[in-house]
């Protein structure tokens, strides 16, 4: 029989092994796929960090909560049958496991919580670096609020809750204690064996030993035990635990006192004169209060005085209350008639750490004049900016990009995005989009997901100034594979693995050659050769395919030993799966350096625990600190990622190049040709405006009147008003001798629409970073975008030829308004498309160009500005006028485009007339005689 059951019993051994093995390897796929990964990129420091931080914490959090509340069953067990004098027999062993049990369980929920909710935090708290600057009230230095004040709440609330958990946990084994004994003894007493002279010789042991220490103690009942006596036992040790909740409010409300440095307050932000004055010596009397309760909870439980008990609570119940009463009437009867006065002092901490904290505190503020002194020779001086004036918009390059540019119906341009490259000398700014496989309109098999169709290619590059005759991006790197009309922009390196639309893993190195690029009728099949990835042995292989949800990565012929799974390539889920702690740029941006296409994403430091500082609801989330201390480049092809510190002196960013010392980089390490393309974000330009059309009043009277209040400008974009968005430029600012890359926006007074002001940020070399304000002077009016539109509204050429567009069968739109500082004077362009029924790809059709109070309306830029502005000396262009229209800029060119114009014109007036319209006609014959004019002043 022993033969005949043994191979079942061992079959039945291995099968349990493996359902062992299996549950484990799914349990731990994604961790351990994770891990490799990490590992892959040369960042397995950082994957342990927050593991390993998680049990630095977490185990000793956890020994010691499970040791401490074992000591303490232990001890409750022995008082309790010291005070019970009982024949009944407990149950050691029963109770022994139930000891380590509650103990084993209260100490992983102790330990799990505190290492996952703590361990960023301690981090922080260990590695704080100084911010230099103390707090007006507490004087304790700024890093105290940002990097050790979340960590000191946490840990008292986690002693509270371990405070509070001990006492349920008294309350549950005092219980268990009346309830587990030995079940044969459970209604009568012991017999006393016959012939014995003394009962106590032959009573039980255990009994004998609790009745001899105790034995003048009175009997319970435990048949009949109720609430009142299990209190009674227990209320030893209730009241330490008592003391210790009364040191753990005291310790709490000394932590609240610190958040009055971020709360809201009338006119104030921070601690105001109501939060000082009252507020704060409330919390103060409750944490006096909170340590003379744990010493009377003392002295009236050895007293037996158990209605003594309820007065601290009270007191504190009171006082609470009472403060909250106060607080109201001192801020509405005494703050509020005169808060100038009150909070003029905290207004002024107000204003200074909000500008602080926002890296407003450094710019650079200057007069601008706004002069009406612009004339062609000015125009000619400042040839960099005229040439780099973008009248191509970012909509319509996007939707040319789509038409034209991507080849195949899986490609996509997700997104166009904007810099500067060295063309023909000289720094012109660009548009880029990257060409990427749309995931979504490829065939959904698993070998073309998967296999097949794994990466981008090439990209698409324009100058922002320049468009063909017919009103369309002049492309100067196109096609696949791709072309490139400058050595700056040349792409050798054309893969796209890692990019926008790249949600997807992909396997490379198969047997099954990826598709690489159309070529004519045929396709172009290449082989990965970059070194991202994971090899796929078969281990790797089962995980892979757990973490996945697809038997087809482990069953499939087409993967060898070779092969290598690429996970995590969404450029954004990537850096944020690598360093989720940093706040990140919605827009990511791809440039070419030395052949190679790169990502870079802008990343924030960012703090809600700044005191004084007022905060901000942005495209970066919630928060009254911001620095772009962090730049990521992400590799296209091979997926490396690197992050290095831009701005040295944020103590965040310093804080985590402590923790992370492998993950961050200096900017030194960061490659020139890289370097050269970092650009001050959009979204952190937005932000600093918007809280500077506030703080710029550094007045406390001016402040808090709201007497200078601005607006960031507002334009029509399309048809449609909204709020200007910051705009790169290439220009020349004043003073200065060469063109820079400048982020700028204006701002306009509030509720008004006259210009008040200009913000910029520079981008080039060692200036990266510097914020410069023009101020207008305000006994001039000097013209806002909302009123320079109303002037292109009310201009009768203008508003008769867009009601012609609207109603043959076509729509315009207005690009964005450009506000263009030169020299002294301030200048606007407009761009303007025209978008046929029967054509999805806009074309610029005019540039409106305002200086003053002219406004010329022309084919081309520079023929808008020779209207303004005049001839060149020699009767032609000048030269940085021409070349702003395209890459053919010659006066034959331009003779020619406006030849093709007339003609066009002429042909509009035929068909007009054949239709009977004779509005329209009458209306190309004009457009016509124009040409014909300029063509007459040309010759």
């Amino acid at each position: 029989m022993d033969r005949i059951h043994r191979p079942k019993k061992g079959l039945s051994f291995v099968v349990m092994v493996i359902v062992v093995i299996l549950v484990l390897l799914i349990g731990c796929a994604g961790f351990l796929t994770n891990w490799m990964w990490f590992d892959s990129l040369g960042f397995e420091k950082v994957f342990w960090t927050k593991f390993l931080s998680q049990l630095e914490i977490g185990v000793p959090v956890f020994l010691a909560a499970m040791l401490l509340v074992r000591i303490y069953l232990k001890s409750l067990k022995k008082h309790y049958f010291i005070e019970v004098e009982s024949h009944e027999i407990p149950d050691e062993k029963r109770l022994n496991k139930i000891s380590w049990g509650m103990s084993v369980v209260f100490g992983l929920l102790v330990g799990l919580s505190a290492g996952a909710s703590t361990w960023m935090d301690f981090r922080q708290f260990a590695n704080a670096t100084s911010f230099g600057l103390k707090d007006p009230l507490f004087h304790l230095d700024i890093s105290f609020y940002v990097f050790k004040l979340a960590f000191l709440t946490k840990a008292n609330n986690i002693v509270l809750g371990i405070v509070v958990g001990i006492v349920i946990i008294t309350l549950l084994y005092y219980g268990i204690l009346m309830t587990v004994r030995t079940p044969d003894v459970f209604e009568r007493e012991p017999e006393e064996p016959e012939g014995s002279e003394t009962p106590e010789e032959n009573a039980i042991p255990f009994t004998r030993k609790y009745r001899s220490k105790r034995s003048s103690m009175r009997t319970l009942d435990l048949n009949n035990s109720n609430m009142s006596q299990l209190l009674h036992i227990a209320s030893g040790k209730l009241t330490l635990l008592g003391i210790i909740f009364y040191l753990m409010v005291a310790m709490d409300f000394l932590m609240r006192q610190f958040d009055l440095l971020h709360v809201h307050t009338g006119a104030v932000y921070g601690a105001g004169f109501t939060d000082v004055n009252v507020k704060l010596w409330v919390y103060r009397l409750i944490m006096v209060l909170s340590i003379v309760g744990a010493v009377t909870l003392c002295h009236h439980m050895h007293r037996k005085e158990p209605k003594k008990l309820v007065r601290i609570p009270i007191a504190i119940v009171v006082v609470g209350l009472l403060g909250g009463v106060v607080s109201f009437a001192v801020q509405n009867l005494l703050v509020s008639p005169d808060e100038i006065n009150k909070e003029s002092k905290y207004l002024e901490r107000n204003i200074s750490y909000t500008r602080h904290a926002y890296g407003l505190d450094n710019i650079k503020v200057e007069e601008f004049p706004a002069e009406h002194n612009l004339n062609r020779q000015a125009i000619r001086n400042n040839s960099q900016t005229i040439t780099n004036i973008r009248i191509n918009d970012y909509e319509p390059v996007q939707d040319f990009y789509n038409q034209t540019q991507s080849i195949r119906q899986y490609y996509d341009f997700n997104d166009v995005d904007i810099d500067r490259y060295n063309i023909d000398g000289e720094q012109t700014q660009t548009y880029l989009a990257a060409r990427e496989i749309n995931e979504s309109k490829i065939s959904s098999t698993w070998i073309n997901r998967h296999l097949k169709y794994t990466h981008g290619y090439g990209a698409a590059v324009s100058r922002v100034d320049a468009v063909t005759a017919n009103g369309q991006p002049d492309i100067i790197v196109k096609n696949i594979p791709p072309e490139s009309e400058a050595k700056d922009t040349d792409i050798t390196r054309p893969e796209i693995y890692f990019g926008e639309l790249t949600n997807d893993y992909v396997i490379v190195n198969t047997d099954e050659q990826e598709f690489d690029y159309p070529n004519g009728n045929e396709n172009s099949y290449s082989t990965y050769k970059g070194k991202a990835g994971i090899k796929l042995n078969l281990l790797n292989r089962i995980l892979f395919s757990v973490r996945e949800g697809s038997m087809k990565l482990l069953v499939s012929s087409n993967v060898n030993s070779d092969s290598r799974i690429i996970i995590n390539r969404n450029i954004k889920d990537r850096v944020e799966k690598l360093m989720p702690y940093l706040s990140y740029e919605k827009d990511p941006y791809m440039t070419v350096v030395n052949g190679k296409l790169y990502w870079i994403v802008d990343a924030y430091t960012t703090s809600s625990y700044y005191p004084y500082s007022e905060p901000y609801s942005g495209e970066v989330g919630s928060t009254n600190y911001i620095r772009n201390s962090v730049k990521v480049v992400v590799d296209a092809y091979n997926g490396d990622t690197t992050f290095y510190v831009v701005d040295q002196d944020d103590p965040v960013a310093r804080t985590y190049q402590k923790i992370y010392p492998t993950l961050f980089k200096d900017v030194k390490e960061m490659p020139e040709g890289i370097r050269k393309h970092i650009r001050y974000p959009n979204s952190l330009l937005k932000i600093q405006a918007g809280v500077y059309t506030k703080y710029h009043m550094d007045q406390v009277k001016v402040f808090y009147q709201d007497e200078d209040l601005w607006d960031i400008a507002h334009q029509i974009y399309g048809t449609e008003e909204k709020e200007m968005d910051p705009s790169y430029f290439i220009f020349e600012l004043p003073d200065e001798k060469k063109a820079e890359f400048i982020n700028m926006i204006p701002f306009t007074p509030k509720s008004k629409q006259n210009m008040t002001a200009i913000m910029m940020a520079r981008n080039d070399g060692n200036r990266y970073g510097q914020l410069l304000v023009y101020k207008f002077p305000k006994n001039k009016t000097v013209y806002g975008p909302m009123q320079i539109e109303a002037q292109i509204d009310q201009n009768t050429e203008i508003s008769k030829e867009f009601s012609l567009w609207n109603s043959s069968g076509s729509k315009y739109r207005r690009g964005d308004l450009f506000v263009i500082p030169i020299n002294n004077s301030i200048m606007y362009v407009e761009p303007v498309y025209l978008e046929a029924s029967n054509q999805a790809i806009p074309e610029m059709k005019r540039v409106i160009v305002a200086y003053g109070d002219k406004i010329a309306y022309e084919s081309t830029l520079e023929d808008a500005l020779a209207d303004l502005f005049g001839e060149d000396e020699n009767g032609g262009q000048s030269q940085s006028a021409s070349a702003s229209s395209g890459k053919n800029n010659s006066g034959k060119s331009n003779t020619k485009e406006l030849i093709q114009k007339a003609n066009e014109a002429y042909e509009n007036a035929v068909n007009a007339q054949k239709s009977g319209n004779w509005k329209k006609y009458g209306d190309y014959l004009d457009e016509l005689e124009k040409y014909l004019n300029q063509l007459e002043d040309r010759n």
